[in-house]
């Protein structure tokens, strides 16, 4: 058991401060990992494999690897707090960006996909920090604190894109291929991630709200549940609002991630085919790589830099109407990027769109499920969600590259649209139906 503070000696609201300071700051060093992954991830899998059918398994693995991770995690931070859960999924990442560096240096495309596996725990710890951003947050502050948490990886992760040439600089300086450079900003980013949460993450923020609240096992409650997927499910299925909530993460994490992790190879082939006169080259040339890490930082930062107005959003508007705000933005990204495939300005006005849709989803949506659901079920819940999250994201990741071949990237947007329209009215039907109670 991780020794606390004496409650009396606390103020709840200053080891809030903190907890959001000190995550804010780990989830922006963080961020340069996800951020090189997703810009280069896909390229990398096609070059070490050789086949671009092969262009979504970094994504693939990375996002499954998330979903497998986020309940262990919780049940970690179910046992030992959200300190030890988050610095371990980080470590674990930073193994993966080392074992990337070494994958691109051997040519190993197994490697790769295990350094990918690795760097999924590290994106799981990421999205569970913004709940951790919330287990102490008075409640017409929620949405605010956890947009704050998930609005500070935007400066890591948009940087990390742009880390290419940079990174390429690094790489050649340490004899290292030009793709595995950017990677040794992510592993240094993550080591220092872990070191501010060691060091900042005290008290703990959910034993100290489990003691303050009487509802663990230091504020004289039973211990703990063993935790499971069924038992979460069952704790979701007993509210209506948790279960709309639920759907809204999951949808809008698996929407994003099909569109986007697809979208670098479009656009290598979009710009090496107008120089070449043709497609499906291997080889990625500078203008496409600076196109890519480019487009894919503005799509970063469209899912993080808004975060707090999306927060804001949530407390002020409501939770139900910032998720169909959410799901509006990410079938008018569809539209856009899907119509527009030939222009990259548009593709690119698209992927910050879809980034808008996923942020407004996801804190909308992030913040009604954790207020839906007993306290006693909140931690297990939340890894409930991100375990679907992550499952949504492998099989949009996955079927994305089957659809892009199949249907071309048009297809694919008008795939990803139909699902978000169906989200969007069933929220909208709640709307209606809460109204009507009220009136």
């Amino acid at each position: 058991m991780v020794a606390l503070t004496p409650t009396e000696t606390l103020d709840p609201a200053a080891v809030q401060r903190r907890t959001v300071l000190f995550l804010s700051a780990a989830q922006l060093l963080s961020g340069i990992g996800n951020g090189a992954t997703l810009s280069i991830g896909s390229l990398l899998a096609v070059q070490l494999s050789g086949s671009e059918a092969w262009a979504g398994s970094v994504t693939t693995i990375l996002t499954l690897a998330a979903a497998v991770a986020a309940l262990p995690l919780a049940g970690l931070a179910e046992r030992r707090g959200r300190r030890v859960g988050l610095v371990t999924g980080m470590l674990a990442a930073m193994l993966g960006a080392l074992s990337i560096i070494v994958a691109a240096t051997a040519g190993s495309f197994v490697l790769l996909l295990l350094g990918g596996a690795l760097l999924g725990l590290g994106s799981a710890a990421n999205l569970q920090a913004r709940f951790a951003a919330v287990d102490l947050a008075d409640p017409e502050r929620r949405g605010r604190d956890l947009s704050t948490v998930v609005w500070s990886i935007t400066i890591g992760a948009v940087a990390g894109p742009n880390l290419i040439q940079p990174g390429a600089a690094v790489g050649q300086a340490l004899g290292l291929p030009a793709t595995a450079g950017p990677f040794v900003f992510s592993a240094a980013g993550l080591l220092l991630a872990s070191v501010l949460l060691i060091a900042g993450l005290r008290p703990d923020p959910l034993l100290l709200s489990r003691r303050l609240s009487g509802t663990g096992p230091d504020g004289g409650a039973p211990a703990p549940r063993g935790r499971s997927l069924s038992l979460g499910l069952k704790a979701v299925r007993s509210s209506p609002m948790s279960m709309l909530a639920l759907a809204a993460v999951v949808a809008a994490h698996g929407i994003m991630v099909s569109i986007m992790s697809m979208t670098p190879l479009h656009l290598q082939q979009l710009v090496e085919g107008s120089l070449t006169g043709h497609h499906g080259t291997h080889h990625v040339g500078t203008d496409a790589l600076t196109i890519i890490g480019f487009t894919i930082s503005l799509h970063i930062a469209g899912m993080f830099a808004l975060s707090p107005l999306m927060g804001w959003l949530t407390d002020r508007a409501g939770r139900l109407p910032t998720i169909a705000l959410g799901f509006a933005l990410l079938i008018t990204a569809s539209c856009v990027a899907g119509f527009g495939q030939h222009e990259t300005a548009a593709v690119t006005a698209g992927l910050v769109i879809l980034g808008l849709g996923w942020s407004a989803s996801t804190i909308g949506g992030s913040t009604l499920l954790a207020e839906s659901v007993a306290q006693e079920d909140r931690v297990t819940v939340q890894g409930v969600s991100d375990t679907l999250m992550g499952a949504a994201g492998a099989v949009g990741g996955g079927f994305s590259g089957l659809l892009l071949a199949w249907l071309g990237y048009p297809g694919l947007n008008l795939a990803a649209g139909l699902l978000a329209a169906v989200v969007i009215a069933a929220v909208l039907l709640r709307m209606l139906r809460k109204e009507g109670a009220a009136a």
